[in-house]
């Protein structure tokens, strides 16, 4: 079905072997650029502002858009504001797709919207209001483009299958574009991922997804790299298809994607939305080279079914269908020890009825399922049959007005209310727990793209957690025509023939504002009274003692669990408000801890080291020279995970953190947010307790000196530990970033 092999030639369509490229006659220097004839490379080069684009050479990358939606463009607006800007110099969408229930917080939601519609007017930027469609897919019908580049605050932010490379980033990242400044990585290596083959009836896109991320997810075989999707199985898959599959690239911990393109789908999607000149043609070059290999047979995939609490925890639909007791239980095991909370006996078997599993819920909607393809065959699916008067609901939200609106036109919509399901207007609150929250001890299958622990709404430090498995549309319209009863789509007898799209563009015409290039100086910020300025960060010091505050052993730790999603959307705008959220779910003592911490060090900043910290230093052995900082730090073993958004660092910071300690980062985008707050992102194989006293002397003259190891020593009670922490490589930017505090700082001292 899913096959890895390491780095292969793409010569005309075939994979070769280094051997059988020169047995060819092929000539030793196109071979040594082969690297150069991916799409990959083509668009970055494109993008780069450096002279070069060479394999493991820094790249600086200017893209085309950017977006954000509301629990993130606020605090972006504000940074940029503070660091000069004063217009958007390229068109940034300003979404309204996360914070659009406007209920948890008082007014505070709809405070947020107006601010951003104040801020396009005054920037030259587009505001989609709420309801009107979701942040990636206003992007996919309105921004996209063959060979452009979007950078966006949002960790799904993939076009990939519409010829478009777009990279989802902590907030920090955008305001560097805001300002004229790069995107700076290392030339990333790619990765073809191989498709052949034709879909069956009943299997949907989130089932090659998830057959993707469960084959590549746990062995990081694409952990920042580009995925370059080729072969002649994607003639087979409509457009919406591909863009269900792309969209899901996320959870590989993926950099980016793209796709070959063609005339019958990608043509045919921009000329249906009136975007012709926005289409070309795009393929690798006659010799690519490729630094892996995932082989897709899209014929073999059957639907699959992503059990709590991972979407890369993947298993056949049918095995969890044929035989729920044993994996079941398995899973049981599994999230009970991730759980580690004697007060939640998390269950799954109790699902199991009569010898078949039901379920409380399904859902239908996001960037991921919403979509019109997905959403009208799942109605063929249902067909008349009825959702039923129990426990079981189904929930449906079209991804953007065009889509509703067709699907109303042509009866979908209509069809799905009949038989009981709920459709709602476009929202992405069902994917992280601010819409449709599942109750208690519930089962909830979504085509969404998450079921974290911690997301969806679940609180397990509060002893409340409920279960999200991810499906394919398709299987959970099968599940929802057998009442609720998990069911597979495919084999299902129903018509599967979905008529044309017909994109309506009167309908963005008549609300979406757009002021690109239209900026009024004059304009002014209209803020709400949660709508705060980030408080002051000192710079580094000579030398740092940190405590940790919180110490977290799990396998993987994600952005939920360093700040949780759902309840805490409304506060986005407000630094304070927000960090007393902070690893709620995960460590709830945290906060308490942070702030203690902290407090001694503005207590340090008035006279000096308390007595604490003194006799730490004085059994270390160290004499420190120059200015000691103290601060909190958090130790995971592989934190990040999940989504794009800084405030997992941010919040961190606020409460006095100056770093974190891991043994790995689950991906690029939570590293650089520790680097653009200020906040070390040390590597370390050590084994830590919380309340450990770690010091670190002679860093910022290490730092600023281009060092990447550091001296430090581990202060457990009476035992002292000599240790050295690393961090990876930086660039000069990051290194002064840090140096001076965080990113405001930075730009406060290149003001001009």
């Amino acid at each position: 079905m899913i096959k890895l092999k390491e780095g292969s030639y793409f010569l005309n369509g075939k994979f070769l072997s280094l051997d059988e490229l020169k047995a060819k006659g092929v000539e030793a220097k196109a071979i040594e650029n082969a690297y150069k004839g991916t799409m990959a490379y083509g668009i970055l080069a494109k993008h780069n502002t450096l002279p070069v684009a060479q394999k493991g050479q820094p790249l600086q990358i200017k893209f085309d858009a950017l977006t954000s939606h509301d629990i993130t463009y606020v605090g972006i607006i504000q940074n940029a504001k503070a660091s000069g800007l004063k217009e958007f110099p390229i068109p940034y969408v300003l979404t309204n797709c996360h914070n659009s229930l406007c209920a948890v917080g008082g007014t505070i939601n709809e405070d947020d919207h107006v601010f951003g519609y104040s801020a396009a007017k005054k920037y030259g930027g587009i505001f989609v209001p709420p309801h009107q469609a979701v942040i990636h897919t206003y992007m996919r019908e309105c921004m996209s483009g063959c060979g452009k580049m979007i950078l966006g605050s949002d960790s799904h932010t993939r076009y990939g299958a519409l010829g478009t490379m777009a990279v989802g980033e902590g907030g920090p990242e955008l305001v560097k574009q805001l300002l004229c400044r790069t995107y700076d990585i290392t030339y990333p290596s790619v990765i073809a991922i191989h498709l052949s083959g034709k879909p069956r009836k009943g299997v949907g896109p989130q089932d090659v997804a998830l057959a993707i991320i469960g084959k590549v997810f746990k062995n990081g075989f694409v952990k920042n790299k580009v995925m370059e999707f080729v072969g002649d199985g994607i003639k087979n898959l409509p457009i919406e298809y591909r863009i269900g599959i792309d969209v899901m690239t996320t959870e590989t911990t993926c950099l980016s994607s793209i796709w070959t393109t063609d005339d019958e789908e990608v043509k045919t999607y921009y000329a249906v939305r009136g975007r012709l000149s926005d289409y070309k043609a795009i393929a690798p070059d006659t010799l690519a080279y490729y630094d892996g290999v995932v082989e897709v047979n899209l014929s073999e995939i059957t639907p699959q079914i992503a059990l709590p609490f991972h979407p890369s925890n993947v298993f056949n639909l049918q095995d969890v269908i044929d035989n729920p007791e044993d994996i079941l239980s398995s899973v049981e095991k599994e999230c009970n020890k991730l759980l580690n909370n004697p007060k939640i006996n998390f269950k799954l078997r109790d699902k199991i009825v009569g010898g078949k599993v039901r379920v409380e819920q399904g859902v239908i909607a996001g960037c991921a399922g919403g979509t019109y393809d997905n959403i009208f065959e799942a109605s063929k699916i249902l067909g008349d049959k009825a959702v039923g008067d129990g426990k079981f609901t189904l929930n449906v939200y079209p991804s953007s007005t065009p889509v509703y609106y067709d699907l109303l036109k042509k009866g979908a919509i209509a069809s799905l209310v009949k038989s009981g399901a709920n459709v709602k207007s476009a929202f992405c609150g069902p994917c992280f727990g601010a819409g449709d929250v599942p109750a208690n001890n519930a089962l909830s299958i979504r085509h969404t793209t998450r079921n974290f622990e911690s997301r969806e709404g679940s609180k397990p430090a509060n002893n409340q957690i409920a279960s999200v498995a991810l499906m394919d549309a398709r299987s959970i319209a099968a599940t929802a025509a057998n009442g609720g009863v998990l069911t597979s789509a495919l084999g299902l007898d129903y018509d599967d023939t979905i008529p044309k799209f017909e994109y309506d563009k009167s309908i963005y015409e008549k609300r979406v504002y757009n002021g690109v290039g239209k900026p009024d100086p004059n304009a002014q910020l209209e803020y709400g009274p949660n709508i705060c300025d980030w408080p002051e960060v000192i710079p580094l010091t000579d030398n740092i003692i940190v405590k940790l505050a919180a110490v977290i052993n799990d396998p993987v730790t994600t952005t939920d669990e360093l700040i949780p999603s759902g309840e805490t959307s409304s506060y986005r705008s407000n630094p304070l408000k927000l960090a007393e959220f902070a690893l709620s779910r995960k460590a709830p003592e945290y906060v308490g801890k942070a702030k203690k911490i902290y407090a001694d060090e503005l207590a340090r900043r008035e006279s000096d080291l308390n007595k604490e910290y003194a006799e730490a230093v004085k059994a270390a052995g160290v004499k420190l020279k120059g200015s000691v900082s103290i601060g909190s730090g958090v130790y995971a073993v592989k934190p990040g995970d999940g989504s794009a958004r800084e405030q997992a660092a941010s919040c961190q910071r606020v409460l006095g953190g100056v770093c974190n300690i891991a043994k790995e980062y689950a991906t690029k985008r939570y590293r650089s947010n520790l680097i653009n707050w200020g906040m070390l992102p040390f590597l370390s194989q050590e084994e830590y307790k919380i309340d450990d006293i770690v010091i670190v002397y002679d860093i910022k003259n290490t730092i600023d000196n281009g060092g990447c190891e550091f001296s430090a020593k581990i202060v457990r009670g009476k035992q002292v530990i000599d240790t050295t922490l690393k961090i990876d490589a930086m660039t000069d930017d990051e290194r002064e970033i840090i140096s001076r505090g965080c990113l405001i700082n930075y730009y406060r001292a290149h003001k001009g």
